[in-house]
């Protein structure tokens, strides 16, 4: 299931400039996208077509934010596989992080993260796995790190793509999601 976030902000793939995508992205509060998910899956519950009692979770960048924000905020999720997902607030939209919400993410959550990701620094990234340790999920949960890799190292139409990264990193989420009894 996919759940296109921006829709109340417009059609951000049109844009071109990235300060401008952005600034649309940075709109949407984490409220809005939870009550969003939330809604569709009571939608796919309701239809009976798709199995919502086995709840997987996976995002890339933004999406890799929200699957840290979404898992601690619905019990519902089994697991996640966090690609690259940023742990700095956008305000006024996202003052919260990852970091902070740490001690509610409860269940086993894979971040997926590139050691030379300039957007991303391995302090934050640091800070997190220390969040989760002291909020006692570091058995379950757990961060791996691409030495060298830059950010969105999975995505096959920028620059910025690594095969073998990201084949790698494709391979660890379907065995997490095997593991954890979602795939």
């Amino acid at each position: 299931m996919s759940n296109e976030p921006y829709f109340r902000i417009g059609e951000l793939w049109k844009l071109t400039e990235i300060k401008e995508v952005l600034a649309g992205a940075n709109q949407l509060t984490d409220q809005q996208a939870f009550a969003d998910i939330d809604a569709t899956l009571a939608w796919v519950a309701k239809d009976g077509r798709a199995n919502v009692d086995k709840l997987g979770i996976t995002g890339f960048c933004r999406g890799g934010r929200m699957v840290w924000m979404y898992t601690a905020h619905n019990k519902s999720v089994d697991a996640g596989v966090a690609w690259y997902g940023g742990l700095s607030p956008a305000l006024p939209a996202q003052p919260l992080t990852p970091v902070e919400v740490a001690a509610k993410i409860d269940r086993p959550v894979l971040g997926l993260y590139g050691g030379a990701d300039t957007g991303i620094p391995m302090e934050r990234v640091e800070a997190l796995r220390a969040a989760l340790k002291a909020a006692g999920n570091d058995k379950q949960s757990m961060i791996h790190v691409y030495e060298g890799m830059p950010h969105a190292f999975n995505a096959d139409y920028r620059p910025s793509y690594r095969k073998e990264a990201a084949d790698d990193g494709w391979k660890r989420m379907l065995d997490w999601f095997r593991k954890h009894g979602v795939a």
